[in-house]
């Protein structure tokens, strides 16, 4: 799991979504042999971020219980900049993220969060 964050520059807080601007700075120890020569974010980096800022700021549950329809379409590169939108649907206890920037969707999926015990 990410030790370190992304630095956030923009946050929207909305009742159940929240909109991230990150930025995605290249000393993030989860690029170190992802891949040598071509790093890129990887994809249990992004579901941890996503967790960890759903359970932050919407209050979301925290323990895993599957995921559904999770996609990785564009790798995020060191020092992007990009928009984690969060969408939060407590009936159904899923959090449904998406990391896109300005001419990309990166990925996206619904996460299974159960309430913490």
């Amino acid at each position: 799991m990410s030790q370190r964050k992304a630095t956030i520059i923009d946050q929207q807080i909305l009742d159940n979504k929240v909109i991230l601007t990150l930025h995605v700075d290249a000393d993030i120890t989860d690029f170190e042999g992802h891949f040598p020569g071509y790093p890129i974010l990887p994809g249990v980096t992004q579901i941890d971020w996503a967790i960890y800022y759903g359970k932050k700021l919407l209050n979301s549950g925290t323990r895993f219980a599957g995921m559904e329809v999770i996609k990785f379409q564009e790798p995020i590169l060191p020092n992007s900049v990009v928009l984690l939108t969060l969408t939060l649907d407590a009936n159904k206890q899923k959090l449904h993220f998406a990391y896109s920037s300005k001419n990309s969707r990166h990925s996206s999926g619904r996460i299974k969060l159960l309430a913490d015990e």
